[in-house]
């Protein structure tokens, strides 16, 4: 399994980035595949999930703001990012854990600035 980020930048508070991670070595069935990230001397945290028959999910610092969102047929994974905060700032990582296992494979990550 590969994933391949993009799309990260240097946006201003306020404004907006798409990022996307194409998966290539597996399908969509039967995975939860989302997004990560890291900001400098914090520990890496859940951004957004999601699943086929299930509800997406988000962490509540970015719930109304972020939308994840997939194409199973592209195998494509995306993260809209409206309204970014300075607090936003960090290496996003794509990930993805089948459900059958506990192992996790991780994309190189695309690193996101918002200024303030």
């Amino acid at each position: 399994v590969q994933l391949q980020a993009s799309g990260g930048g240097l946006v201003q508070a306020g404004g907006s980035l798409r990022l996307s991670c194409a998966a290539s070595g597996t399908t969509f069935s039967m995975v939860t595949i989302g997004w990560y990230r890291q900001a400098p001397g914090k520990e890496r945290e859940l951004v957004a999930t999601i699943a086929n028959g299930r509800n997406p999910n988000y962490a509540d610092s970015v719930k109304g703001r972020f939308t994840i969102s997939k194409d199973n047929a592209k195998k494509m994974v995306y993260l809209q990012m409206n309204n970014l905060k300075p607090e936003d700032t960090a290496v996003y990582y794509c990930n993805l854990r089948a459900w059958s296992s506990a192992h996790r494979y991780w994309g190189q990550g695309t690193q996101v600035t918002v200024s303030s």
